[in-house]
């Protein structure tokens, strides 16, 4: 997908993905749920992708695929919209 994105000048970011879920669970409740939703085979590749943290209040912040940091900005305008 990124390299798709990337020939066409897109974010990956802010493409329209359906069928996916991110859900915020405590902390101490995290891998419960997890254990639930791998469970299922349509869960098999769930993974624990983030924290929610106090240094960084109200912002999104992403470590980059070369170890940088990238605030997550809530997208302007209209999704990119899917073409079946």
């Amino acid at each position: 997908m990124s390299g798709l994105c990337e020939l066409l000048g897109l974010d990956p970011l802010y493409v329209a993905n359906e069928g996916k879920l991110i859900a915020v669970v405590k902390k101490e409740h995290a891998e419960a749920v997890l254990a639930a939703i791998k469970h299922d085979p349509l869960g098999a590749d769930a993974c624990i992708i983030g924290d929610v943290v106090s240094t960084h209040p109200g912002t999104v912040v992403m470590e980059t695929e070369i170890s940088g940091e990238r605030i997550v900005d809530m997208l302007t305008g209209e999704q990119l919209p899917r073409i079946c």
